[in-house]
């Protein structure tokens, strides 16, 4: 409540830690890019599943290249946003064995360009950040698409400048 640290763990585990998410029975998931792995952790920081290879990238059922993200379903099943690297969506079951994926490079229906962030709903459905195709994708449990949300107000170019005699970025 009052913002003090009460605890912290991993120090010297992680490369580049990226997504984060807490699952219902409170254990923590991590993953990491820059070692192409995802981890699951109890809330005291005890390691339970490592899935991926250290610093390998891959593209097939026990690699990553550069996952970004992962969202947990009320089963222990999840999903795994595989995105820098490679632009595709992995499914695993509670105990982290391979069950499906889906997804390729391009801007079309069930393609992405860095799937970026990713949830889950309570009908479990998939919600995918479709971060360079500036779009959010949803499908079904098994991958299958349903619809996309898409902004086309981040096309626009912006920059930055900046007046060092005032101090003020504009």
């Amino acid at each position: 409540k009052t913002g003090a640290l009460i605890n912290s763990w991993g120090s010297g585990l992680f490369i580049m830690p990226h997504g984060l998410e807490i699952d219902r029975d409170d254990n923590i998931w991590v993953t990491d890019v820059g070692l192409h792995q995802v981890f699951k952790f109890s809330l005291e920081g005890e390691l339970l599943m490592t899935l991926g290879e250290a610093q390998v990238a891959g593209n097939d059922s026990n690699h990553f290249d550069l996952p970004t993200d992962i969202a947990v379903a009320p089963d222990g099943s999840f999903y795994v946003s595989d995105g820098y690297g490679n632009s595709r969506v992995i499914q695993f079951d509670s105990e982290g064995e391979f069950l499906l994926e889906w997804g390729t490079y391009g801007n079309g229906d069930g393609e992405f360009n860095i799937p970026h962030g990713i949830d889950l709903d309570a009908s479990g459905n998939v919600y995918v950040a479709d971060r360079e195709n500036n779009r959010i994708q949803k499908f079904d449990a098994l991958g299958n698409y349903i619809t996309q949300w898409q902004n086309s107000t981040t096309d626009q170019l912006y920059s930055v400048v900046v007046d060092q005699k005032e101090n003020k970025i504009f």
